[in-house]
């Protein structure tokens, strides 16, 4: 080897990084994307469902320049177009067709998550399961009342004969009419049932007795409610000594509602519900003949899960409720 060589230094290698701290580096060397405006998004996901820059201004309360600009912002902000014109039509690109479902699924979870903040509150909508002929005949008229007490709560009444599922259904509160046994939930016994014949004033002159009954229409309700103490006219006509009357004769409905309208509008003669006939009994547009009424077994009950009666707004229309039962009707 010749002595007066100069000796080449070693090449230095950078040292290899442990096995725990590459994460951290890659972090690091991750440069973080930052989020579009929130108003661009929402934009784009309006545009996208009606593929109409004119439709899409119009739910947005804005003029269709408005949305052309959130548009380019976007797409500047992305750095890829996200629609293309076909003559006078707008498609969407295949890079807008590819991040359309997960924008639209972030304002869904948005919105879902702003209505349960909601829910906890003192205001906002208060949705009301209830059957349909207690809401038309006893719940909607009183409501006016509610809302002079509680201004902010707006009702939501969902009247349907279906038992509210509380698990799935958006609803905070039920009134049902049934036998009170209803496990896992809170109930409170609103209201109390009988039953007894009613007709139109017009036709209180043509009746005087029961036996006068055999010569008039009979109005059967047919509600799906199961109530086996509810009388039918079989077992009225019976129990006032006309066990050979025909009572299978007449009008029948699926609805009290509309049992009780028949024989407002002089139709025939109806065993109606006291609480449902309440106000029209009231008013005049119905008589209540002969003796006694018959309780029923089955009764109204206020019903919810206990996580949502606590809530303001609930708590505020049970306590309403109270006091509309407490009144004179």
């Amino acid at each position: 080897m010749n002595q007066n060589a100069r000796a080449v230094p070693a090449l230095q290698l950078p040292a290899k990084p442990s096995v725990a701290a590459l994460p951290n580096a890659a972090a690091r060397a991750a440069p973080k994307r930052r989020l579009p405006p929130l108003g661009a998004l929402r934009t784009f996901e309006v545009v996208a469902r009606h593929l109409s820059l004119a439709r899409a201004a119009d739910e947005l309360c804005v003029t269709p320049a408005a949305v052309s600009h959130q548009i380019r912002t976007l797409e500047d902000h992305l750095g890829v177009p996200l629609f293309r014109r076909s003559g006078r039509n707008i498609l969407l690109t295949d890079a807008g067709q590819a991040c359309l479902p997960g924008i639209r699924d972030g304002f869904e979870r948005l919105t879902s998550a702003v209505n349960q903040i909601d829910s906890f509150g003192q205001s906002g909508i208060l949705t009301v399961s209830v059957a349909p002929s207690f809401a038309v005949k006893w719940l909607v008229p009183r409501l006016d009342r509610f809302q002079e007490q509680q201004p902010g709560i707006d009702i939501r009444v969902s009247a349907s004969n279906q038992l509210a599922d509380f698990a799935s259904d958006d609803v905070d509160l039920a009134i049902r009419y049934g036998s009170g046994r209803y496990p896992g939930l809170m109930v409170e016994r609103l209201l109390p049932e009988a039953v007894f014949p009613v007709c139109s004033p017009d036709l209180l002159a043509q009746i005087q007795s029961p036996a006068d009954l055999q010569s008039q229409m009979l109005l059967h309700d047919d509600s799906p409610d199961d109530d086996q103490s509810c009388p039918t006219w079989q077992m009225w006509l019976r129990a006032a000594g006309l066990a050979d009357a025909e009572w299978k004769r007449g009008l029948r409905f699926t609805q009290s509602s509309l049992v009780l309208e028949a024989a407002i509008h002089g139709k025939g003669v109806a065993l109606a519900k006291a609480t449902l006939a309440e106000s029209d009994l009231a008013s005049g547009r119905l008589v209540r003949l002969f003796g006694d009424a018959t309780p029923l077994d089955f009764a109204y009950y206020v019903v919810g899960p206990e996580r949502k009666v606590g809530l303001p707004k609930v708590a505020a229309f049970i306590n309403w409720l109270r006091g509309e039962v407490a009144l004179p009707a």
